[in-house]
């Protein structure tokens, strides 16, 4: 079965309408789109592997510092902006498919730990594709996590970034 094409094929759009098609997919950072749009797209970017491939590729290539103002504007998992409503609907989405929004009180206050550690060690969320996973071993992963260096964890916090946008892109190929 060979993969489904995005609709409107992502290589036969100009820049504006790229961006106001897919500039959400990497969380409040329409950059990652604008760029890879400039970068030029052929028909290997009109299925959601492919788009998700050059798009992961220009974030992959950005500046430290970009690197961090993405996945800084990612929410934390089952935190404050979850609880009050305030995520986008694809996170939203995404932490309810992992159970997030039915965590214990015991739970929630472990998250609320982790996460606060985890910020003041690395200086930005924590992030994970929580598509398939559940909120148990998104825990675990965050114990884990906080054992990597800096630059380590800034890299898998890239790779996890670029799975939500594939997961993301897949999802749109579905529609």
């Amino acid at each position: 079965m060979s993969e489904k094409t995005l609709t409107p094929r992502p290589s036969s759009l100009d820049r504006d309408a790229f961006v106001a098609q897919y500039g959400e997919i990497y969380e409040h950072s329409p950059w990652v789109a604008e760029l890879t749009w400039e970068r030029g797209l052929t028909s290997e970017q009109d299925t959601p592997a492919g788009l998700a491939e050059a798009m992961g590729q220009t974030l992959r290539e950005a500046p430290p510092e970009q690197q961090l103002a993405v996945i800084r504007a990612h929410p934390d998992l089952a935190g404050k902006a979850a609880i009050a409503g305030d995520l986008t609907d694809d996170s939203t989405r995404e932490q309810a498919g992992a159970g997030l929004d039915q965590c214990t009180p015991e739970e929630m206050a472990r998250f609320e730990r982790l996460n606060a550690a985890y910020k003041e060690k690395f200086g930005f969320p924590f992030v994970m594709a929580v598509k398939g996973s559940d909120r148990h071993a998104i825990l675990a992963a965050f114990e884990t996590r906080l054992d990597n260096d800096a630059d380590e964890e800034r890299r898998t916090a890239i790779e996890q970034i670029n799975r939500i946008a594939h997961f993301r892109l897949e999802a749109r190929g579905e529609g």
